[in-house]
């Protein structure tokens, strides 16, 4: 059998991450070439002349409107009192591990309390989750309904109040191989939810392959066509190829989140986690360069508190 290519790149080694960012002064400088790579600007006049000071951190401050800013503020890491070698060695976990880390390892991992470890692990989350955002899927591409949990005692099957629906897509190549994916958490599988859902996750000249579950249609609103298949229940309707690789994307994501968390809440916190498997898989094919993409996405992201963070995502 041929070796996987994505499987077993090399990926960023921890020796060489510590080489890029194994201190303070070192990560200061990424993520000022991150946030800043044309050279600095004012973020209130953008005005590109100033002068720097320190008060327990670099400061630039504008000659031309006067205002002080460090490279933190206006960014995920605001107000943090973390140093941002801890903060790059959070996204390096998250972004190299097989799986997933979770807040329990992160703390482990990072030297730090349960709480942090959790405020940064959802920070990063909450940036994946905006950075899939705009994704479009096109071309061919299988969807499935699915869900989270369902193990405590109750109704089975759709519309269970022990379980968190989404749906899954899969955008497949011409060669027939996974390029992009969506994880979308929605309220239930009705026609308006999928309309939603289509609206804001397909490009107009998408082919949509879905089983027989009627509210699926609805996804030509905004797909030009939709394919069709009544699969039945049981083995056979997981075997079919129609379906392979969304199938195949839903038992990765299964033992992903079983092998990583003990638990979590996915009634409230589904959509992060499932934005990190989406996030990471779209990603796949340069691992090594998942360390800057994140970091720019965390410069270019506005504050995340925890007001913020601990509210749950409205489901379509």
């Amino acid at each position: 059998m041929a070796m996987n290519k994505i499987q077993f790149q090399a990926g960023l080694s921890m020796r060489e991450f510590q080489r890029r960012y194994g201190t303070d002064e070192q990560c200061e400088a990424a993520l000022f070439a991150s946030r800043w790579p044309a050279g600095w600007s004012c973020p209130r006049c953008q005005g590109t002349r100033y002068a720097c000071t320190h008060n327990g951190r670099r400061l630039w401050e504008c000659l031309g409107c006067g205002y002080q800013c460090s490279s933190i503020v206006g960014t995920v890491f605001e107000h943090t009192k973390l140093p941002l070698s801890i903060w790059f060695l959070a996204i390096y976990l998250m972004t190299q591990s097989k799986n997933a880390v979770s807040a329990l390892e992160l703390k482990r991992q990072l030297g730090v309390s349960y709480k942090t470890a959790w405020l940064v692990k959802h920070k990063l989350l909450q940036t994946m989750l905006l950075r899939e955002a705009p994704r479009r899927l096109d071309e061919r591409v299988e969807i499935d309904d699915a869900y989270l949990g369902g193990e405590k005692p109750g109704k089975r099957g759709r519309g269970s109040e022990n379980k968190t629906a989404f749906v899954a897509a899969v955008q497949t190549l011409h060669n027939g191989q996974p390029r992009f994916i969506r994880l979308t958490p929605v309220a239930r599988f009705t026609h308006e939810a999928i309309k939603r859902w289509a609206a804001q996750s397909l490009a107009p000249t998408a082919h949509v392959v879905s089983d027989g579950l009627w509210c699926f249609q609805s996804a030509t609103h905004t797909a030009a066509t939709h394919e069709r298949h009544v699969t039945g229940h049981g083995r056979q309707a997981v075997q079919r190829p129609e379906f392979h690789w969304v199938n195949t994307l839903l038992g990765n994501l299964k033992t992903a989140l079983s092998g990583t968390y003990h638990s979590f809440n996915h009634a409230k916190y589904a959509h992060r986690y499932l934005a990190e498997f989406a996030y990471r898989f779209n990603r796949r094919f340069d691992l090594a360069a998942m360390v800057p993409r994140l970091l720019r996405a965390a410069v270019t992201t506005k504050p995340l508190p925890l007001s913020v963070l601990r509210v749950s995502e409205p489901s379509n």
